[in-house]
Parts: C-alpha cells; sequence; structure tokens
C-alpha cells in the first residue's frame, strides 16, 4: 500500500476557510498514483526541471523526491513577470511494507518523474499446497 504526506495541507485549507484567501501553497509537485497489475506507478509533475537534479531516497520505507528548478533568466537580468516557482520542491511518500523498495524504477520524460514500485513477492497471492489423508488439492492463499 502506498500513503503520501504533505504536513501542509490541513494548514493550508484551514488557512483559506479562516482567512477567506485562496493564497494557500500551491502543489509544487502534484502527483498521481495507481497500481497496475503488479507494480504501483506513480507519477510527478515536475516541468522544467533538470533530470540531474532529481534526488530520489528511500530510507525505512519513506520515498524522498527531491528536485530543483533554477530561474531561466540568466544573472543580472530585470526581472518583469515571476510566476513560476523557482527552487527547491520535496515530497515524501510512505511505502508500504508490501512493496519492494529495493527494486524501484525511475524514469523523465516530458517533465513527468515516473515511479514503479513492484510488489514484493512475499505480498503477492499463492496457493498453497494441502497434504495429508492421500489426498492433495490446492486451494489460493
Amino acid at each position: 500500500m502506498l500513503m503520501r504526506t504533505d504536513p501542509f495541507r490541513e494548514f493550508d485549507r484551514l488557512a483559506q476557510q479562516v482567512l477567506g484567501t485562496s493564497t494557500a501553497r500551491p502543489a509544487a509537485m502534484p502527483m498521481d498514483a495507481y497500481r497496475s497489475g503488479d507494480d504501483f506507478v506513480v507519477h510527478f509533475d515536475l516541468p522544467g526541471i533538470d533530470p540531474e537534479s532529481i534526488e530520489l531516497d528511500v530510507e525505512r520505507n519513506v520515498l524522498s523526491v527531491r528536485a530543483e528548478r533554477r530561474s531561466p533568466a540568466p544573472e543580472g537580468a530585470e526581472t518583469v513577470v515571476a510566476e513560476r516557482p523557482t527552487g527547491t520542491f520535496t515530497r515524501q511518500l510512505f511505502l508500504g511494507e508490501t512493496l519492494d523498495t529495493d527494486r524501484v524504477d525511475a524514469s523523465y520524460d516530458a517533465g513527468v518523474l515516473t515511479l514503479r514500485i513492484p510488489v514484493a513477492e512475499q505480498a503477492k497471492p499463492r496457493r498453497i499446497q494441502i497434504g495429508g489423508g492421500g489426498d492433495r488439492r490446492q486451494i489460493s492463499g
């Protein structure tokens, strides 16, 4: 199972309700996640990110994604409009025990970071042999 965390999500929602503002912190790394066969697939939107700046770490079933987007304006240029967020973006996912964190596959294409996380072998359904009485049969486990 895949769990996500964003410690500021509830704070942003509460601030928006109480203060009536729409200036809540934008989701700098929106994601989609789904299960496809024996893999969990996660897509992160990271447009304009240099793939060399993306760091992925797994420690104790916590997957951390870190990426940096720099301003495209050269140093010393006069900025007229700067609406695109720049800086370092991070996101953490808590991966359940049923996922194989040793075999995470990552790719980056067209501004989307895609992770494929296989389901661990011990978490997959399997058949169990029943013995005894000279009768052997299989049942789903």
